[in-house]
């Protein structure tokens, strides 16, 4: 191969030194003390945050719309009269996943290079696209059974309405409250 250095010497060993100036390797003008602060890496953290955010809430949306909608087809078939009704829980579920778009788009804005992306900037973008993706996930799956067992029993007792609507505006609070943590970390600013 022209132009790449042989790694072998006269000898058959392998040339280290060679290698070494085959790279090219050049003195970093950056301080150590900004590498520290700003290490390649650092963004890794807020574009895990972003993806935590959108895939877990998304995940809880997913599985609240999945087993509420067995209870509407359940329901529908009873009581068809009760399916716009009961359609209730499926739009809260999908609600949550909002939330975690709100915070991955809040967060993107922030990433850029690793030279102006600190590391405790990283961890705080990753903490807050936890916080709003695991209580995302919760509030799905609470809005998910307590709209399947809610809308099933709808249908034989419709006084069970309301406090179905209750229970699951409090299920749905969980999801908010990751959201206003999350939106909150975004905004705390670490100094440099």
């Amino acid at each position: 191969m022209e132009g790449v250095p042989s790694t072998k010497n006269g000898t058959g060993a392998l040339d280290v030194m060679g290698l070494i100036e085959g790279l090219q390797l050049r003195e970093s003008s950056e301080l150590p003390s900004t590498l520290d602060r700003n290490p390649p890496y650092a963004p890794f953290y807020g574009v895990m945050g972003v993806v935590f955010s959108s895939v877990l809430t998304s995940a809880g949306a997913a599985y609240g719309t999945a087993v509420s909608g067995s209870g509407i087809a359940a329901t529908a078939v009873m009581r068809p009269e009760l399916v716009m009704k009961s359609i209730i829980p499926v739009i809260m579920a999908g609600i949550i996943a909002i939330y975690g778009l709100v915070v991955s788009v809040l967060l993107s804005g922030e990433l850029g290079p690793s030279l102006k992306y600190s590391l405790p900037n990283g961890y705080v973008h990753l903490a807050a696209g936890l916080s709003v993706g695991f209580a995302g996930l919760a509030a799905g799956y609470a809005v998910g059974e307590v709209g399947d067992v809610g809308v099933r029993h709808i249908a034989q007792q419709p006084r069970l309405f309301i406090g179905m609507i209750l229970i699951l505006i409090f299920a749905e609070v969980l999801g908010l409250y990751g959201l206003i943590i999350g939106i909150y970390l975004y905004t705390v600013n670490i100094k440099e």
